[in-house]
């Protein structure tokens, strides 16, 4: 049966709010998976698709990039993973009746949400220049369209392929494979805005720019610091690991300007302690830290390691290190009363943490956007790494660096070439393979492109998935860019805000689901994928497709490539297209570590890709070792009367895609304009519980930019710090407001003042 969508935008201007909760998961979640589910598929069709998530014989979840361990529960998924998976296979429908009924500017008004909840796209759809309405296409002038605008270029680099991380690693390298094939390095995708910083400083400082545990060692660990992270909502599944690490014996610190419920105490549905009892309590200390003051903290933890007696391997840094005089130097120049101050920490609090240390023989630390995205995030990553050396916690079963991706496939695409700034070696390999000539010169990163767009280099914009503009920072200036594009190109699966801000003509091209079966002239297909600890492994739609229109992502692709590149591509993008096995032999012979492909992804489970730190200790860095480094300690300044920002998901949302208007754990219901504030500071502000602010972030271009009508809600936030959610805030965040060498958004550390609303909501 067909459901059927909201026709109406809801009320949003009026969040009402609860106290906080102090446990995730349990029965609640189980019911809200369920409730949000059966609206969006029905209950046969609920069932027959949450029980293939995640298993060895199914598909995998379109929502993060947690592995799986090798025993798998029946029910193998998360909340926001049902909800994810719901958005997909739901039975709603986007027509060309819907599109003659909404006209551009319509669909422009309305929220995330409400295009969110609309269905799945049903055919390939064109808005021409000056055109009101999209009306359908068919592919082939779909493609005749693209290949028009990408011959009128006058250089390939005026093109930008935007990649999102739920790309399959098929589509991806054949994506990248046509870029190159065209002429341009301009691969910019959804790392560039998250886990950028993380890449850049593993790959200084270790030579591997990955994670370098995988889900095992977060088994074995004795001591695991998970920092500017919030499992419970964004990773859910994560916590299952770490209650199973504390069931093991290992202590827990949480680093977080939040309090976040899921880290708080686990509630785990798959066990009748979980349903019915209290759960398990997860962290053993929280370091309610001050935004961006975590450099500070682990570079004094640092200081007090070379301090204490005993507490070095000193034979692994002999061993396996380079730098380590100079980084000591700068760590026992750390002064407390600047820790202090960065942190907002008592001196006592990380006392107590560095005992925790010094009990632990193995550690792992965890992060994700907490720590990737200010300005002096690619620093604060490299300290987290000295202090896992300084005890040779890389290499060793237990211990390591656990960098905790986003989208479920967003490393995968960039070990497959998705990437601005590709090696030389790779480019040499895919040349050898191909026989094409590839170009060497950098491309556009996300914040260059928009750069790009906006200044008139930049003409052709195609975004394979992913939401380009509710994503990135800058709001109206990334919509201004677009805007002035030529064209614009987006392989989707539902309607986002990125459909309803083109350029002079749009186009939206419809594609298959991770749910959904995928047949090609060489039978039926499977699509493989990496997950966040470097596990590759099979996924296998089994439903029905949305629409008889429907094409498959590596299909897309090769039709793209030859009708822009011609009989003239030495590419065989037919062939490859009709069997994605012989994708699978190509990576084979140009990606190191996936030799003998299609054999060993058919085990069941996959296989885990080859990590020289990890598995060798072994550093494939500039000096052949482990490197320490010493940066100067850096935290944000914050003017009197200000706060800092650090924009974040509601437990209603995955990225940019908003699932509903709650935030259970954070006690707020039915709206997503809100501002979270310290007590304290809301008083000294003069903003009482309730009332309604305008959010101000000030930058040193001199521009004010504006996110107006939120309602100002107590929260026990760190001193001085705020939070609100994206992408609502995106609009406050600079374009030029970038992590140093990442270039990375900071949208982790705004700084803003509030002041009362002309008017509520």
């Amino acid at each position: 049966m067909k459901r059927k969508p909201p026709s109406a935008d809801p009320v949003q201007d009026a969040p009402q709010v609860s106290a906080p909760q102090h446990a995730a998961a349990g029965a609640p979640a189980v019911a809200h998976s369920l409730r949000i589910a059966g609206r969006q598929m029905g209950a046969r069709r609920t069932a027959l698709t949450l029980l293939r998530v995640n298993q060895k014989n199914g598909f995998d979840c379109p929502g993060c990039a947690w592995p799986e361990g090798d025993e798998r529960h029946t029910a193998e998924f998360c909340e926001n993973g049902a909800k994810a998976v719901a958005e997909e296979a739901t039975t709603r429908r986007v027509t060309r009746r819907f599109f003659d009924e909404h006209p551009v500017t319509d669909l422009a008004g309305r929220s995330g949400y409400w295009l969110g909840q609309q269905g799945r796209l049903t055919e390939p759809m064109y808005l021409p220049e000056g055109g009101e309405k999209y009306r359908p296409i068919s592919w082939e002038d779909a493609f005749s369209l693209i290949a028009e605008e990408l011959g009128a270029l006058t250089s390939p680099d005026e093109a930008v392929f935007y990649t999102s991380g739920r790309t399959s690693n098929e589509a991806a390298f054949l994506y990248q494979l046509f870029a190159r094939e065209f002429g341009t390095n301009n691969l910019p995708d959804c790392s560039n805005m998250c886990h950028e910083s993380s890449g850049s400083a593993l790959t200084e400082t270790l030579g591997v720019g990955k994670g370098s545990v995988l889900l095992e060692d977060l088994h074995r660990a004795d001591l695991i610091v998970v920092a500017g992270q919030n499992p419970g909502t964004n990773h859910p599944r994560m916590l299952s690991a770490l209650e199973k690490a504390k069931v093991n014996g290992a202590k827990i610190i949480t680093v977080n300007p939040l309090p976040e419920a899921g880290m708080e105490r686990f509630k785990n549905p798959q066990t009748p302690r979980g349903l019915v009892a209290g759960g398990t309590p997860l962290t053993d200390l929280f370091l309610q830290i001050r935004i961006g003051g975590d450099q500070a903290l682990f570079r004094t933890l640092g200081r007090l390691l070379l301090e204490r007696e005993g507490a070095l391997d000193e034979e692994f840094i002999r061993a396996h290190t380079h730098g380590f005089e100079e980084y000591a130097e700068a760590a026992r120049a750390a002064d407390w009363d600047e820790t202090l101050a960065a942190t907002g920490l008592e001196r006592e609090e990380i006392e107590q943490a560095l005992e925790m240390v010094l009990a632990s023989r193995r550690t792992v630390v965890c992060w994700a956007m907490g720590l990737t995205q200010h300005k002096h995030s690619v620093p604060t990553i490299r300290e987290v790494v000295n202090f896992l050396l300084l005890r040779g916690n890389i290499g060793r079963p237990g211990a390591g660096v656990c960098p905790v991706r986003g989208h479920s496939n967003v490393q995968g695409d960039r070990t497959m070439g998705i990437f601005e700034r590709p090696a030389p070696e790779f480019l040499d390999a895919l040349e050898r393979e191909f026989g094409i000539t590839a170009p060497r010169e950098h491309g556009y990163d996300v914040v260059r492109a928009i750069r790009a767009l906006r200044d008139g280099e930049a003409k052709v914009f195609f975004a394979m998935g992913g939401n380009f503009v509710a994503a990135s920072p800058d709001t109206e200036v990334t919509e201004a860019a677009m805007r002035r594009a030529r064209l614009t190109v987006h392989v989707s699966t539902k309607l986002n805000r990125s459909h309803c801000v083109t350029g002079a003509r749009a186009l939206i091209l419809p594609t298959l689901g991770r749910t959904e079966r995928d047949v090609q002239p060489g039978g039926e297909q499977f699509v493989t994928v990496e997950d966040s600890m470097g596990m590759v492994h099979a996924s296998r739609g089994r439903l029905a497709p949305a629409g008889e229109a429907l094409l498959s992502e590596p299909a897309i692709v090769a039709r793209l490539a030859r009708a822009v590149l011609g009989s003239g591509s030495v590419v065989p993008w037919e062939e490859l297209s009709a069997d994605y096995g012989r994708i699978r032999d190509r990576i084979a012979r140009v990606v190191p570590g996936f030799e003998d492909f299609n054999a060993r992804v058919a085990r069941p489970g996959g296989f885990a890709l080859p990590h020289a730190p990890r598995d060798e200790r072994r550093f494939p860095t500039a000096t052949g070792k482990a490197n320490f480094t010493a940066a100067p300690v850096e935290y944000p300044q914050l003017p009197e009367g200000r706060l800092l920002l650090q924009t974040l998901r509601s437990h209603d949302q995955y990225n940019t895609t908003v699932y509903g208007l709650d935030d259970r754990y954070r006690g707020i219901r039915n709206g997503r304009r809100v501002v979270l504030v310290r007590p304290e500071d809301a008083a000294a502000l003069g903003l009482p519980d309730g009332s309604y602010a305008d959010l101000t972030s000030e930058w040193r271009d001199g521009t004010e930019r504006v996110a107006r009508g939120f309602r100002v809600v107590h929260y026990p936030t760190a001193r001085g710090c705020a939070a609100a959610y994206y992408p609502e805030t995106n609009v406050l965040v600079p374009l030029d407001a970038t992590a140093d060498t990442s270039n990375t958004p900071a949208s982790k550390s705004v700084v803003v003042r509030l002041t009362p609303s002309a008017a509520e909501g």
